[in-house]
């Protein structure tokens, strides 16, 4: 696997690719979990455009491509599985001041280790799984208030 750090317009990025036996590219970024399809690849990493976070929300992460399920732009909101996995390990109490784009849980998924990361600056209010918990894309796993 590859680890790559990079900024565009000053928002940091770390994108994770590792080559799966089909062919296809396994890439996480920013936590995030993507299967890549690269025509003509030839053992060469995709090139990531992630798109700029909302105005809106200035707090927030920047979150790559697609819709995701995960959806946590302020005070107040869950955090939630972005595929179906299990968790691997909780890297946070109750209580706990987190950062945007601190992990806050590791859960394994498509047989890599995925980084959950805080999108937005805040305190744990609540901690709705388990290590060990088989969880499903969608599902809330932390709540930051």
């Amino acid at each position: 696997m590859s680890e790559y750090k990079f900024k565009i317009d000053g928002a940091e990025y770390t994108a994770n690719v590792e080559e799966k036996e089909d062919g296809k590219l396994a890439v996480t970024v920013n936590g995030k979990a993507y299967e890549v399809e690269v025509p003509g690849h030839v053992a060469a990493a995709p090139k990531v455009k992630p798109i700029k976070p909302a105005a809106a929300a200035p707090a927030a992460a920047p979150v790559a491509a697609p819709a995701a399920p995960r959806k946590a732009t302020g005070a107040g909101s869950a955090i939630t599985a972005p595929l179906p996995g299990t968790i691997t390990s909780i890297e946070v109490k109750e209580g706990d001041a987190v950062k945007a784009g601190q992990t806050v849980i590791v859960m394994e998924a498509m047989k890599m280790a995925n980084n959950i990361t805080a999108e937005c600056d805040g305190t744990v209010k609540a901690i709705l799984v388990q290590q060990g918990a088989q969880v499903q894309s969608g599902d809330a796993l932390i709540e930051i208030g």
